[in-house]
């Protein structure tokens, strides 16, 4: 993947390895538009979740506000319909799962967002579309909770939900944005790999990225990376809605393209109908796992800021990745080698990456805002290293980690 500079001031340039997506421009600038130019607006996080999502080419979004993500649908409510998309505000949670599902198999790009209850609500439809092989994409504003919570104030609680919160052993592909630009980008990554891979995509966001203003310069529309499903090019007779390649990639016709096929959310043979062999039970489960597994290096995404000379290591994502990044500028001047990673796919977990850039550090501080998501898997990666050398920081009262507390853990273990 290519490298680009991650500036934070006054800590000296880092190289972050992450993929670059190019976007279009928001419908607001029309005068941008006209000129092709990209110029710096001020765009709230949700904003930019919408028209990422417009410009990956979502044309059908259904779904229930709720606070922190309601901005995602008043945008697409009023933008989808001038492109020719279809906006529908349904009845619950519930139901807007089950529409985007029921889109995508009639050849939409389809998009949801909601919050913390809406999401464990949605959690039996994401399991549909995974078992069906469905592309949509899920945006998740997260809230405080558990519950109705606090629904104003921020928190990261739903990391493991977002991986394990379907039931039945399906894989997950989440990814997690930490600035308004990156909202853009891995909103239109996450479409993308739905897409590619044919699955329910989740993009998880934190109630300050949601609704923080940055100013961003949109990169050149004729940039814009949009992946399309594979179409199926044999004959309708010969069509496996189920199949079998190298990469466990398979075409994906679309209800009324003249392609028979059967979708249920039962056990399935290639052709979707129901089975309960053995043999063809074990393949589909197969297929949903390596489709995965076998393609990690499209799939993980992982910055490593300041990482090269660290002896103390930050792992964290989000909102306090970006408290972590403002301490590290603090401790650099005082002489302390501390650096970031940050995983901008939460799932799959970037097992490898993380093995090799933590060979070298003494200790690892793991700020978030829940009772100990993250920090489960760093344990699960660094069984070498004593208790001592991993250090929690967990909040969960609705406020935030700030930098100067980071500081103070850094200071501490240093």
């Amino acid at each position: 993947m290519p490298k680009k500079d991650i500036k934070t001031k006054p800590a000296p340039k880092a190289k972050a390895t992450k993929e670059t997506l190019a976007v279009k421009p928001d419908s607001k600038l029309e005068e941008i538009q006209a000129t092709r130019e990209r110029k710096s607006v001020l765009m709230q996080g949700n904003e930019a979740v919408a028209y990422g999502a417009l410009d990956a080419g979502v044309n059908f979004f259904a779904g229930y506000p709720i606070t922190p993500s309601t901005e995602v649908a008043e945008i697409l409510s009023a933008e989808l319909p001038k492109r020719g998309g279809v906006f529908v505000q349904m009845e619950d949670e519930i139901a807007s799962i089950c529409a985007i599902t029921g889109a995508s198999l009639a050849g939409a790009k389809s998009l949801t967002a909601t919050s913390g209850p809406g999401f464990s609500l949605m959690q039996e439809g994401i399991g549909f579309a995974k078992i069906t092989e469905t592309p949509c994409v899920v945006v998740n504003v997260q809230r405080m909770g558990p519950s109705t919570g606090m629904p104003t104030s921020p928190a990261q609680g739903d990391i493991m939900q977002a991986k394990w919160g379907s039931h039945g052993d399906s894989p997950a592909i989440v990814l997690y944005p930490a600035s308004v630009k990156e909202s853009y980008e891995l909103t239109i990554r996450a479409v993308n790999l739905s897409e590619k891979y044919r699955t329910c995509v989740i993009l998880l966001l934190d109630e300050v990225i949601g609704h923080m203003r940055e100013s961003v310069r949109l990169p050149d529309m004729a940039n814009v990376r949009v992946i399309n499903r594979i179409k199926p090019t044999v004959p309708p007779n010969w069509y496996k809605h189920y199949d079998e390649n190298q990469k466990y990639l398979s075409p994906l016709a679309s209800y009324g393209e003249g392609y028979r096929f059967h979708v249920t959310g039962l056990t399935h043979d290639s052709h979707g109908f129901p089975t309960n062999k053995s043999g063809e039970a074990g393949e589909m489960m197969d297929r949903l796992r390596k489709k995965i597994s076998y393609n990690m290096r499209d799939l993980v995404q992982i910055e490593s800021y300041q990482m090269e000379d660290a002896t103390i290591a930050i792992f964290t994502a989000g909102i306090t990745a970006r408290a972590a990044k403002a301490a590290i500028a603090m401790a650099r001047s005082e002489g302390i080698k501390v650096g970031l990673l940050r995983p901008l796919t939460i799932w799959p977990f970037p097992d490898e990456a993380v093995r090799k850039m933590l060979r070298n550090v003494e200790t690892v501080i793991v700020p978030e805002l829940n009772q100990g998501q993250l920090i489960h898997e760093i344990q699960r990666l660094t069984k070498d290293k004593s208790e001592s050398n991993l250090i929690a920081m967990q909040r969960v009262n609705g406020q935030l980690i700030t930098p100067n507390d980071i500081l103070h853990k850094i200071k501490e273990v240093s």
